[in-house]
């Protein structure tokens, strides 16, 4: 299906006069349009386009808009325009030229007839829309950025936007009434936990600037939400995102530099919320299992920070109270999104706290569940499946059809695939488990992980690694990717895992594993952790490491009695 054609005039009264006489559908036809200027865009679709861009000439928002492109396809319905438009205003986020001036209405991931087929025709729009200037880069390589992965613009899945808007509802009610209120989002990795965060906050935001003179469009499933009386319920509430971990957070400000109505500003760090003066109305919180309890912190400042924001909070410096304590005392209303599968050090918030923020709201209302897999494509099964494997009671082996899933023999061999992979699909890395002490970080010559005769160092940058220079000859740890997606993850299992054959049972190495803080005792509480208990953030470590790639993942194995073991099930 490749009969679109593009129409091109200058957005003025004059322009849109003269193109209006021409093809009878533009008055009485699904169709898709874009309005931009050198910096800024916005995509929409109607049925009577003359109409729609008349309304848009009289907006104050658009007025510094001068060119309209309209697509137009005789085979075109109004589900495909749908699908079209959102198809665009991704990739135009995250192609990152133009800033996307849409707001956030609640665009699904809907199904419809001939779907696939429609999609194909899509691609061919994008191109033809390229060799006009309106993109900079092929589709791939948008797909691989922050900016698209992070993007507030996405088609949510089913149970994200049945979760959105019961959030909603819940949340203007409880503002209305003047009543406190905590809301808990659960899922597994890859079930889009992060995009959720991130769409709320643009989502409100919108509605608390919405001009409520722009016609609504009807289509939208949270279009009710832009209406007299949610605008002014919002005025003057102050929101926050809080992210504990240093990479994504700064990928997420990245993102709101770039999206009109977010700003950098927003995105928070748990420290940022204990000191803060002025308390927040909501606080959104990712990764919330990553926050921390009171512990030895990275620095002797950070421990002071610790026990003065408690003093300040509390009234004293009350060992028991976390992160997590914090963000409660000083919001009125928060949304907690986590898993605790996917703790990784004893200093992160404990699972008996998470615990605990569950039992204190009820499961209708104030509590969701993601299940729609949105990462891997071998499906929810298979973090589960993986998630068995490593625990004291393994499935039953099974295949997943069209995920490339394998085990190497050989270091150099898996390394070469992954650089195979780059190169045709960009975003395959290796990943490991802190098995091997960091000597390049104090010594730039050094290797860290010599194996098979593969000298590799690991991440030279904490931040944004994936897409650092040279990222595709060294090794990420769970901090560098943690939260984020790869397109394949040659993880490598380090020997601080290994498998007892005489108890069948998988095992902690503490002389393999050298993340300081991460077998480090809490001193602070009188905790000692011993080998069973750091095993379980180990088995959650490689859980995660293999559960970031979307389209396979390659599995290299240090522990012999170990390889032979999982091979029964990769």
């Amino acid at each position: 299906m490749t009969s679109f054609e593009i129409e091109e005039f200058a957005f003025d009264a004059r322009g849109l006069a003269a193109w209006a006489v021409g093809d009878p559908r533009f008055r009485n036809w699904p169709v898709v349009y874009l309005l931009d200027n050198p910096d800024e865009i916005y995509v929409g679709e109607s049925l009577n386009t003359v109409a729609r861009l008349r309304q848009h000439l009289d907006s104050p928002s658009k007025q510094r808009l001068v060119a309209a492109r309209v697509i137009v396809d005789e085979t075109f319905n109004k589900s495909v325009c749908l699908d079209l438009e959102s198809f665009l205003i991704r990739l135009f986020a995250g192609d990152g030229k133009f800033q996307v001036l849409n707001r956030n209405d609640g665009i699904t991931d809907a199904d419809y007839y001939r779907r696939a087929s429609y999609q194909e025709s899509f691609d061919a729009i994008f191109q033809a829309l390229r060799e006009r200037g309106a993109f900079t880069r092929p589709i791939r390589e948008i797909e691989n950025t922050d900016l698209f992965k992070l993007s507030p613009f996405k088609a949510l899945s089913p149970d994200q936007a049945i979760a959105v808007e019961d959030i909603l509802s819940g949340l203007f009610e409880d503002i209305n009434a003047k009543r406190q209120s905590r809301i808990v989002i659960q899922g597994d990795p890859g079930t889009g936990k992060t995009v959720v965060a991130v769409y709320l906050m643009k989502l409100l935001q919108d509605i608390k600037t919405a001009d409520l003179t722009e016609p609504a469009d009807s289509d939208s499933i949270l279009s009710e939400f832009f209406v007299e009386g949610y605008p002014e319920l919002l005025e003057g509430f102050r929101i926050g995102l809080v992210v504990p971990q240093q990479s994504l957070r700064k990928s997420i400000e990245k993102v709101f530099r770039k999206t009109p109505g977010l700003d950098p500003a927003l995105v928070v760090t748990p420290f940022d919320v204990g000191e803060d003066p002025e308390r927040f109305d909501l606080l959104i919180v990712d990764e919330t299992h990553r926050l921390n309890q009171r512990s030895s912190q990275a620095s002797g400042q950070k421990n002071t920070q610790f026990r003065t924001i408690n003093e300040r909070l509390f009234g004293q410096d009350d060992m028991a109270k976390t992160q997590l304590d914090w963000i409660i005392a000083n919001s009125d209303h928060q949304i907690f999104l986590f898993d605790s599968a996917q703790s990784v050090r004893p200093h992160d918030v404990s699972e008996h706290s998470l615990n605990g923020l569950l039992g204190q709201v009820d499961d209708q209302h104030r509590r969701y569940r993601l299940a729609t897999q949105m990462r891997v494509r071998a499906g929810s099964d298979y973090v589960g499946y993986v998630r068995r494997v490593l625990s004291a009671n393994p499935p039953e082996p099974e295949a997943f059809d069209g995920y490339d899933l394998r085990m190497f023999d050989d270091l150099a061999e898996m390394h070469r695939t992954i650089r195979g992979r780059d190169a045709e699909h960009g975003l395959a890395r290796l990943v490991a488990g802190y098995a091997w002490p960091w000597l390049s970080r104090r010594n730039a010559a050094a290797y860290d992980i010599v194996l098979d005769g593969v000298e590799l160092r690991w991440n030279k940058t904490d931040v944004d690694w994936i897409n650092s220079a040279g990222s595709i000859n060294e090794v990420g740890s769970i901090h560098t990717v943690q939260g984020y997606d790869l397109n394949y993850a040659g993880v490598i299992i380090g020997r601080d895992l290994c498998f007892d054959p005489t108890k069948q049972r998988l095992v902690f190495d503490r002389a393999s594993y050298f993340d300081a803080k991460g077998k480090e005792n809490n001193r602070a509480r009188g905790i000692t952790y011993g080998d069973d208990d750091i095993l379980r953030f180990v088995r959650n470590i490689y859980s995660v490491l293999l559960t970031r790639g979307m389209l396979g993942t390659y599995i290299y194995v240090c522990d012999d009695e170990l390889r032979r073991y999982l091979r029964q099930f990769f």
